[in-house]
């Protein structure tokens, strides 16, 4: 084993132990840190770990962030300031934490792990998989998506479920990778049997591997090299017939995660899987974003045709209640009665998303908002900030993964949400299409193509304009994607299109703009155009009745007309 720190690197079980919990890793990530880990000290650029982990394989270096902010929020670590992983910007990483060997010894007289403790608010999620289970247990086989955006805890809810059940289950999991959907057949298939033959029951998986499938055995051999594998048709039926073999000696689950991101032959194995008719005591998961908001059309239709005809169930993730919410927080500080206001504030910035949540209040820690005491020898934590004076930037970690989701989208994609951001986190058509000088109709079609693809972008309605025509306004799901969107704006080129904003919104109501006088004035503020934007308030009816403090410059996120001004920069 390799030690840093308080974890422990299993690499003959390939698993990581902090103390004696064991933390649940994915195959890719294990494979990321364990690269890192053994080379210390120096320099791992894009190149090499890509050519270590994918061999033969072209692969985006984009991938690696991925994996990398999964592994810094298992670690602890922060970008700012690593403890475990330094990131040379373009270039690589460097593990900078000391490694030693340590015995497997002190696995044995580590403490015996303490059961995990379940997952927040899925518990009627927990109990449908449990009830599948029970089913493939019976010889139903059972094909189930776990759909949901990310963050939302799809990957945490099979990790609890799966250590829910008891054996003789055996299990394998495979990551599909964005960057190999057209380059490489059967990607996290593969992946998943290298597991399934790495088990407890390896030898049993090799043998029937090798009677029934021996193609995907000299595959596994030849370390998932593109084209060993034969023809799709044979390589399915083979697998197919395999896998029920196998699920006669014991229930056997294959886990796919991001099955948005899966090639076509993946996705007609599962299909083919879902539609035999022999009895089997077998269990497909897959979890990804919900097909109608992405671009994968062959899941969509596959999803589509095997919920209705009966051979797939659909659990849908949505975002946590208040309570959960709480009760998340509560674990995460090891305190019952919290400040008051923290969950309020940590929900309505996450919008119920666990991950942003917890990303958040990792902030309110670093900024010093929240801080902790010891009080008769337990941990006290205090909010020194009343939430609504809570000024800071978006973590770190949380806006590279935002980051991520946006340059996955076109240049002109990324530009129309952009602009929609100068808006609040509801935006009119009509502003996007003023701040790009676009014609309406055509800004229209772009914001439906996005409300269609897009899970962080929904239709919220329509608005009848002052001149009797209307505008669709549609909505973000996440401000925290707004921030991100506004941010990366250059600042001259969104005073710009601020400015124009604010002269449509004046030809709009022209006669009326004392209806619109606070919009227009945020607008010309955050266009840099002072004298403008005093002018703009002059028309306010209190304007007379306010004090000078009052009247200064708000400098506030300006907001739509019809919709509520947005606060400033905020967590």
């Amino acid at each position: 084993m390799l030690q840093f720190g308080p974890f422990r690197l299993d690499t003959a079980n390939e698993c990581l132990w902090r103390g004696g919990e064991q933390i649940a890793l994915t195959p890719r990530p294990f494979a990321v840190l364990r690269y890192l880990v053994e080379h210390p000290g120096r320099l791992i650029t894009h190149n090499e770990l890509l050519d270590a982990l994918w061999p033969d394989t072209f692969v985006q270096p984009q991938v690696l962030r991925t994996y990398m902010l999964e592994l810094r929020r298992t670690l602890g670590d922060s970008t700012d300031e690593p403890v475990y992983i330094r990131t040379h910007a373009k270039r690589g990483y460097v593990f900078v934490a000391q490694v030693k060997e340590c015995s497997d010894a002190i696995a044995a007289e580590s403490p015996s792990p303490t059961p995990a403790a379940p997952i927040v608010g899925r518990e009627k999620e927990l109990r449908r998989l449990h009830a599948l289970a029970q089913s493939a247990e019976n010889g139903e086989r059972q094909i189930a998506f776990v759909a949901g955006e990310p963050g939302i805890g799809k990957t945490a809810l099979l990790d609890a479920w799966r250590r829910g059940l008891e054996d003789p289950w055996i299990s394998g999991q495979g990551q599909c990778v964005e960057g190999l959907r057209e380059r490489e057949d059967f990607y996290p298939v593969m992946e998943a049997l290298g597991q399934l033959s790495a088990s407890a029951r390896a030898e049993e998986v090799c043998r029937i591997l090798g009677k029934i499938a021996p193609s995907w055995v000299g595959a596994l051999g030849q370390a998932q090299a593109v084209g060993a594998i034969p023809p799709q048709a044979r390589a399915v039926a083979e697998l197919c017939a395999a896998l029920e073999e196998l699920a006669k000696k014991a229930p056997v689950i294959l886990v796919l995660e991001d099955l948005h991101a899966a090639d076509d032959s993946t996705l007609h194995l599962l299909s083919a899987l879902a539609r035999r008719r022999t009895p089997a005591k077998l269990m497909v998961l897959a979890t990804y974003r919900p097909p109608e908001k992405g671009n994968h059309a062959t899941l969509r239709a596959l999803k589509q045709d095997l919920q209705l005809h009966r051979l797939a169930t659909e659990i849908l993730l949505g975002p946590l209640t208040r309570s959960a919410v709480n009760e998340l927080i509560v674990r995460e500080l090891g305190q019952q009665e919290l400040p008051a206001g923290l969950v309020g504030f940590l929900h309505q910035r996450s919008q119920g998303n666990p991950l942003f949540a917890l990303a958040v209040l990792e902030h309110l820690i670093a900024e010093r908002h929240l801080l902790s005491q010891q009080c008769d020898g337990a941990t006290v934590w205090e909010l020194r900030t009343p939430p609504g004076e809570i000024e800071t930037s978006i973590p770190a970690g949380l806006a590279q993964t935002i980051e991520i989701e946006i340059e996955r989208l076109t240049r002109e994609e990324q530009t129309i949400l952009e602009a929609a951001s100068l808006t609040g986190i509801s935006f009119p058509v009509w502003s996007v299409a003023a701040a790009l000088e676009k014609e309406t109709g055509e800004t229209e079609e772009a914001c439906q193509v996005l409300a269609r693809r897009l899970y962080f972008v929904e239709h919220a309605g329509t608005d009848e304009l002052p001149d009797g025509t209307h505008s669709e306004f549609y909505v973000f799901a996440h401000d925290l994607y707004r921030e991100v969107l506004y941010r990366r704006q250059p600042r001259t080129r969104r005073a710009e299109r601020h400015a124009r904003i604010a002269r449509r919104l004046s030809e709009l109501f022209a006669g009326r703009e004392e209806r619109v006088a606070r919009e227009i004035a945020m607008h010309y503020e955050a266009a840099g155009d002072h004298a403008r934007a005093q002018t703009a308030r002059q028309l306010l009816p209190d304007y007379t009745q306010r004090s000078s403090a009052e009247a200064s410059p708000a400098r506030t996120r300006p907001a739509a007309a019809g919709v509520s001004s947005q606060p400033p920069s905020k967590l």
